[in-house]
Parts: structure tokens; C-alpha cells; sequence
């Protein structure tokens, strides 16, 4: 009887113990996110909000940037459409020149391999557009944890490469866009980045238009710049309506260089199937946002 008596007490002392092991390593990860989020937000220059950043629609600097922010971005993908392949890539500077403004050049480079030669309705290989873009973060709140953006992207399409000394330029896109971001606690990131995309071709004097409707749910892990989340990009258009779920991984590698990533899995696929895209992030001189 005494030897139960005592197999029950070290039971739940193992128990008591176990428990008091758990709060204290819970209470470290809280105290490692609130220091993390306060060496983030916490400057005397601007107030500034952590929030996580999609992947593929990435926004021009952060929400709330501060002056002398600057990153470097290098995009490697691959889709698999039903006749061809698409490998992407692109380079892509951003920085700050006063807070809370953010601007960007980006140039994306698309290369066709398709299954068939002598097709054609498959596309030709591109430097696809010179973009440029502006983002200004006109509301951000410490005490609501959210942040608003309006910007506006703008693209200059050049020709594809077969017809590059025919015409160097193919089109213009207008892009304006709107961004809200919202941090849940410590460590939920919810994002929704929205706006019409408007084409206007050169040659042919015709304008297409869609509308793009972009969000993203990200878990940050404790005292890190490390998530796991997803984005959907949804897109409304004449043709109808397509959505491609991105599954999605940051990881920091050092205190200023980041990777990226995702893979896409289309809910229509009537063209496109699975794709990757991978994000290669670096910000120079190790500016702590």
C-alpha cells in the first residue's frame, strides 16, 4: 500500500514538474516575441508594426518603412502549364527614402520551354516589363497592431525576344493597389493586398483589365523572422475567375539574409498546374527594421 502511496506522489511530481516546464518555456517564447517585436517597433524615427510579408505578391518595402531601409531580392521559379513550361526569374531592389515611403524597380525575365516546337499559341521568351512602384503606409497603429498602405505599380511590357527588333516596347499596366495588415497577438499575421491591373497595348490600341484580390495568413515562430503561412492570389476577369493557393516558408540564414519558399497548386487547372517560386532576400548593411 505505502509503495502506491508513493508511486502515486512521484507521479504527479513528474507531473508538476512537467507542467512547470512547459509555463516556463512558454513564458520564454513570449518574452522572446515581446523583445523581438519591441526591437522591431520600438524606434524613436517612426512607429512601425511587425507584420509577415507574402511571398509572391511581395509589397515594396515593409508597412511603416523607415528612412534607409533597402533590400535586395532575387526570384527563382518554375510553373508547369499543360503545353509548356515557365522558368522565372526576376531582380528587384527596394528602399526607403523617407518613412513610410517605399519604392521599387523590379525586372522579371520569363523563359518558354515547350513540350512541342512549331506551336503557335505558345508564348515566347521575354524580358517580361520594367517595373516601378511606390507604396506609402498612410495608418499605422502600435495599439491595433494594423497597418494601411496605398500604392501604385507601374509596368512598362517590352516585346517577346522573337520580335525584340521589331518593337522594344509591347504595352503599359496600371497598377494601383491597396494593402491592410493586421497582427494577431504576438505571433498570427492575417494581409490583404487588392487592386485592378489595367493593360493597354500599344500596337493595337486595346485595353484588358482584371482584379486582383490577394491574402495571406502567416504564423511567425517565437523571437524569429521564420513563418509558415499561405497566400491566395485570386484574379477576376471577363474569362472568369482563377485562385492559386501558395504554401509558403521564410527562414533567416543570417541577421540580413532571407529565403523564401512557395509552391502554387491553381483551383482552376485549365492551364496551369503546379508551380515553385523561391525568394532570395538580402538587405545590406544589416538595417535592424
Amino acid at each position: 500500500m505505502y509503495k502506491n502511496i508513493l508511486l502515486i506522489v512521484l507521479i504527479f511530481c513528474v507531473q508538476h514538474l512537467r507542467a512547470q516546464d512547459l509555463d516556463s518555456l512558454r513564458a520564454v517564447h513570449r518574452e522572446l516575441d515581446s523583445l523581438f517585436i519591441y526591437e522591431v517597433e520600438r524606434k524613436p524615427t517612426s512607429t512601425k508594426v511587425l507584420h509577415a510579408e507574402p511571398l509572391y505578391i511581395d509589397l515594396i518595402r515593409d508597412l511603416g518603412a523607415r528612412k534607409g531601409e533597402q533590400e535586395w531580392n532575387l526570384g527563382l521559379g518554375l510553373t508547369d502549364n499543360l503545353r509548356y513550361d515557365t522558368y522565372q526569374t526576376l531582380i528587384e531592389y527596394e528602399w526607403a527614402p523617407v518613412n513610410r515611403l517605399g519604392l521599387e524597380v523590379e525586372i522579371p525575365l520569363i523563359i518558354i520551354a515547350p513540350y512541342k516546337n512549331g506551336n503557335d499559341s505558345i508564348p515566347s521568351s521575354r524580358m517580361e516589363s520594367l517595373k516601378t512602384a511606390g507604396q506609402w503606409s498612410f495608418f499605422v497603429s502600435e495599439r491595433l497592431k494594423t497597418s494601411m498602405a496605398v500604392g501604385y505599380i507601374n509596368e512598362f511590357e517590352f516585346s517577346d525576344l522573337d520580335n525584340f527588333g521589331k518593337s522594344f516596347m509591347r504595352g503599359n499596366i496600371f497598377n494601383p493597389f491597396f494593402v491592410v495588415a493586421k497582427r494577431w497577438g504576438n505571433n498570427y499575421h492575417t494581409l490583404i493586398y487588392t487592386g485592378p491591373r489595367i493593360e493597354r497595348e500599344f500596337k493595337s490600341k486595346a485595353w484588358h483589365s482584371r482584379y486582383d484580390i490577394n491574402t495571406s495568413f502567416h504564423y511567425m515562430i517565437s523571437g524569429t523572422r521564420n513563418f509558415i503561412g499561405v497566400e491566395i492570389n485570386k484574379t477576376i476577369q471577363s474569362s472568369g475567375f482563377d485562385a492559386v493557393v501558395r504554401p509558403q516558408m521564410r527562414v533567416g540564414i543570417a541577421p540580413n539574409f532571407l529565403i523564401g519558399i512557395l509552391g502554387g497548386v491553381p483551383l482552376n487547372r485549365d492551364n496551369q498546374r503546379f508551380s515553385m517560386f523561391m525568394r532570395l532576400i538580402w538587405e545590406p548593411g544589416n538595417v535592424k527594421h
